[in-house]
């Protein structure tokens, strides 16, 4: 079971990016997704969920209005859209798996099994 996250990188304020994660090894369609950040020196942040079904989205506060999470069964594959980048925003962002009752989404960063590796986004001002 693995999960590859990728996207990251060195954008200005104001720039758009959008992460993609990429699972192998598990019946995708079946798990709840989530994707997390962790900033230096701060503690992993919940930013949004998304069902296995890809009907029903939660985000976080932070994330509302400016990330948009989706995600293609088909290609076994979450995005998580990021608009009007801040330098804020810098971190290591990451994708991760949970195995939840079907139309359920979840922001408690212990329900989630796998994780992806991380994605380093930085943003200059």
């Amino acid at each position: 079971v693995q999960l590859q996250a990728s996207g990251g990188g060195l954008v200005q304020a104001g720039d758009s990016l959008r992460l993609s994660c990429a699972a192998s090894g598990l019946t995708f369609s079946s798990y709840g997704m989530g994707w997390f950040r962790q900033a230096p020196g701060r503690e992993r942040e919940f930013l949004a969920s998304i069902n296995g079904s890809g009907v029903r989205t939660y985000y976080a506060d932070s994330a509302k209005g400016r990330f948009t999470i989706s995600r293609d069964n088909a290609k076994n594959t979450v995005y998580l859209h990021m608009n009007s980048l801040k330098p804020e925003d810098t971190a290591v962002y990451y994708c991760a798996a949970a195995q939840l009752p079907t139309m359920f989404v979840s922001q408690f960063a212990h329900e989630y099994s796998v994780w992806g590796q991380g994605t380093l986004v930085t943003v200059s001002s």
